[in-house]
């Protein structure tokens, strides 16, 4: 009656609390993680059979070795050498242009209860060319401690097509990678400390010291003071019932309550490789004056034939290409324009975009204002 008690005020004040919540905001749930409810990464090694001669013919080694060991486990006689390398020497090597050697993994999601199913990505080892219209052989999925929690088998779905026509090949996404959805039947489960711990650790998204004091904040508010107190910049711990159903039930309310998170820091993240610029609302410009340029390389060749001259026969003179190269630099009309100081992420696009700067200066612009002290944020390049 105790806990019936308890757990009917929880939820009167979490039903109270989505009432008089009117402010925007976001779920603690898209904020924040449960400590130790997490996937496990899940790798094996195996066989995709079936293949219209796209295999591993051209280095059959170890494949050829692993599927005569899988035939020898079902017993198949596949040749009177024990040796493959010996096989293979005496012109009697297993033929696997059907068969290709691939990584078999998957993330075995947290609580998956053994008779569920997840999905494999494959990939192909070897030489094998594509794994379209393959079935992969029963293979296990093993943990990082080495053992078994998934076994794999199925056909696979393969998007990247490439083919070959007299020399001439054409290829679209990538054939040697597929996918087998529910392709992989649960063995084992996981433990975790959910139903074990006296209290629950909700780990936040970001390192945000004002995001996790508003969450401890929000839940001592709606279910009294003591339940959360936060541990550092990135987790709290909450003291969670013992009853498990009424845990589940617990973490499930604290899930769905809505919280203003802190303000993010000031951040420009740059793409170097695509030539993305992202900047977020709190970045700030000091004033600085930019001045950039172009350097426009212009090369020209002009193709010439040289014949040779009159009476030249017999002593080695030929007809030959002769190429005339110019090359022209060309420096492009400069300007200097004047960034005001600025605290609005609009003035600031505003007032480079004025300046006329492409991508590829704009990144320059902003590196530039780093190291000069003008740019308020963190420049983040990946």
């Amino acid at each position: 009656m105790k806990h019936s008690m308890k757990a009917t005020t929880w939820i009167s004040a979490f039903i109270l609390s989505l009432l008089v919540n009117t402010a925007e905001a976001d779920r603690v749930k898209d904020l924040t993680n449960v400590g130790g409810v997490r996937g496990n990464q899940l790798v094996g090694y195996g066989l995709v059979v079936g293949l219209a001669g796209t295999g591993d013919g051209k280095d059959p080694t170890f494949t050829g070795q692993s599927l005569k060991a899988i035939l020898e486990s079902l017993g198949v006689t596949t040749n009177p050498y024990d040796d493959y390398d010996l096989a293979q020497s005496r012109g009697r090597p297993i033929q696997v242009d059907n068969v290709a050697a691939v990584m078999v993994t998957a993330t075995l999601p947290p609580f998956a209860k053994p008779g569920q199913v997840v999905d494999v990505n494959v990939a192909a080892l070897g030489t094998a060319t594509s794994l379209r219209g393959g079935n992969l052989v029963m293979t296990e999925l093993r943990g990082i401690d080495g053992q078994t929690y998934a076994v794999a088998q199925g056909p696979l779905t393969v998007t990247g097509v490439m083919e070959e026509q007299n020399g001439t090949s054409v290829q679209i996404g990538i054939p040697t990678s597929g996918r087998i959805p529910d392709g992989a039947t649960v063995e084992r489960q996981v433990d975790n400390s959910f139903d074990k711990s006296d209290h629950l650790i909700f780990n936040v998204n970001s390192n945000d010291f004002s995001t996790t004091a508003a969450i401890t904040e929000k839940i001592n508010e709606v279910f009294g003071d003591g339940t959360a107190f936060a541990l550092d910049g990135v987790s709290l711990a909450v003291r969670a019932p013992v009853g498990l159903s009424e845990r589940v039930s617990f973490v499930g309310m604290i899930e769905n309550l809505e919280v203003e998170p802190g303000i993010p820091a000031a951040k420009v993240v740059i793409n170097s490789r695509t030539g993305t610029v992202v900047i977020n609302q709190q970045v700030k410009i000091s004033a600085a004056a930019v001045s950039h340029g172009t350097v426009n390389v212009s090369v020209s060749t002009l193709n010439e034939v040289s014949q040779p001259g009159p009476f030249t026969e017999g002593r080695g003179v030929e007809t030959r290409d002769v190429a005339n190269s110019t090359v022209e630099v060309s420096e492009g009309a400069g300007g200097t324009g004047l960034i005001e100081e600025t605290v609005d992420l609009r003035d600031i696009v505003d007032a480079i975009n004025q300046s006329g700067a492409s991508t590829t200066s704009l990144i320059a612009i902003l590196e530039a204002l780093k190291s000069a002290g003008s740019l308020k944020a963190e420049l983040v390049v990946i």
